[in-house]
């Protein structure tokens, strides 16, 4: 098998953006997800609402939300494109906060990037937030779970 050029470097191995000017613009989704691990006494807190600086899935949600239109400022080879979609939801389970993202466009290029960028950031928020009660919380298995659309078609972790 011949190995695939760098599609982010130019000839002379310098980075590069890669140019999607001529693609079409297609419906394009992806989603990720990650987890926040938090000890009984923050999990009891989130719980009850009883977290000293307020509501603290709301806060990681807007931030998710946030992170995911702001992914191209933050990589500097990512193409700023439209997110017209963003859902961050946060599940408090017995071990801690469950982050799922799920990022839509309509552009000439994928949302991957934008869905992890959104369960990171959200995932940073509920660390912030809950950082006073156990400086141990921990952000762990930010992953890819799904992508759709574009020329390398959908794809689906197929370990969950």
């Amino acid at each position: 098998m011949t190995p695939q050029p760098f599609t982010h470097l130019d000839s002379a191995g310098q980075a590069r953006m890669v140019d999607v000017t001529d693609k079409q613009p297609t419906v394009r989704s992806a989603t990720a997800a990650g987890f926040v691990s938090c000890g009984p006494k923050v999990v009891a807190a989130l719980r009850d609402g009883s977290t000293p600086k307020g509501d603290v899935l709301a806060v990681a949600r807007i931030a998710g939300i946030q992170g995911a239109k702001k992914c191209a400022d933050l990589l500097p080879l990512a193409h700023v494109i439209g997110v017209h979609g963003a859902a961050v939801d946060l599940v408090i389970e017995d071990e801690g906060v469950r982050v799922t993202a799920t990022v839509r466009t309509a552009d000439r290029t994928g949302v991957e990037m934008e869905a992890l960028t959104a369960v990171s950031i959200a995932a940073l928020a509920v660390v912030d937030m809950v950082k006073g009660l156990d400086k141990s919380v921990l952000i762990e298995n930010v992953r890819l779970i799904t992508k759709t659309g574009g020329k390398s078609g959908d794809w689906h972790r197929s370990d969950g």
